[in-house]
Order: C-alpha cells, then structure tokens, then sequence
C-alpha cells in the first residue's frame, strides 16, 4: 500500500512542477497572444537612497508621485521587520484627460505602478510596460499613442535611476 502511495505522491509532485512551470511560463502571456513587457532592473544602490532619486526621476519627467504603498511600513506597524517594500503609483493629469477621452474604462489601470524592493544586493525595480497595461483597451489609436510615450518616460526613468 506505501508504494502505490508513495508514486501517487511522486507523480502529484511531478504534476504539480510541470503546472508551475507551465503558470510561470503562462503569466508572460496574455489572453490574446501578445507578450507581456515587464521590466525588472537589479542595482547596487541601497534602498531609501534608490528611492530618492526615483522621485527625483519621476519629478524630471515631469510625472507626478499620485501614492505610495509601503508594505515595510505595514508590517512595523504590526511588529514585524520585513526588507524594504514599496510600489510607487505615478501619472499625471495630461496623460489621465487623453486616457479617460479614448477609455473610460482604461481609468482603472492609472496610475502606473513602479514597484521597488530591498535586496541583499541593492534595490530593485520593476513595472509593466504602459503599452502592455492598456493593450486590454486599446481599440483606439490615441490610447495606443498614449501609452507608448509612457513606455518611453518609464524608460528613461529606469535608465535615470540605474546608470
């Protein structure tokens, strides 16, 4: 009886991995097809200073800090010590009225979401690709123009905060 159990649990493992895997892989994708453009960049710089000058860098092109969702801070606030943790939300109202005017409901997805977190080797940031945040509604032109000029400010905000 253990063995038959015992490659039951081998094969569920098995299983298991392979959906894993294959959500992993899934994730890159969307629904239609197209590749998700998430961009991820490893520095050196330590945590709270990396974060200055991406407020810095957003303020340099000429974006605006709308929140800022602090997960260390939550957790201290409970008693508990985690790395540094923080998804900064940016847009700016020229970009909200030209959004709003092709997509209603493409208001749902601004503002931006940088996400910055503390690792052993230096800070790190990620976010999605405008373009790919508003694919979903993109049936207008001025939409898909629209994102594409964030593509290139969160660009240059990344290349700002990581050279």
């Amino acid at each position: 009886m253990s063995i038959i159990y015992r490659n039951v649990g081998k094969t569920a493992s098995l299983v298991l991995v392979c959906l894993l895997v294959g959500l992993a892989f899934a994730t890159d994708v969307r629904a239609d097809g197209h590749k998700n453009d998430f961009r991820n960049y490893q520095t050196e710089q330590e945590f709270t200073s990396f974060l200055d000058r991406l407020k810095k860098a957003i303020a340099a092109e000429k974006m605006g800090v709308i929140a800022e969702a602090c997960a260390d801070c939550g957790a201290r606030s409970i008693g508990v010590t985690i790395p540094g943790n923080r998804v900064v939300m940016i847009f700016h109202p020229r970009f909200a009225v030209r959004m709003l005017k092709a997509s209603l409901e493409a208001g749902y997805e601004a503002p931006l979401r940088l996400y910055v977190t503390e690792r052993p080797e230096g800070a790190h940031l990620s976010f999605r690709m405008a373009s790919d945040v508003f694919a979903p509604y993109a049936s207008s032109g001025d939409l898909v123009a629209m994102a594409k000029e964030l593509d290139e400010i969160l660009l240059r905000i990344a290349d700002q905060v990581t050279r």
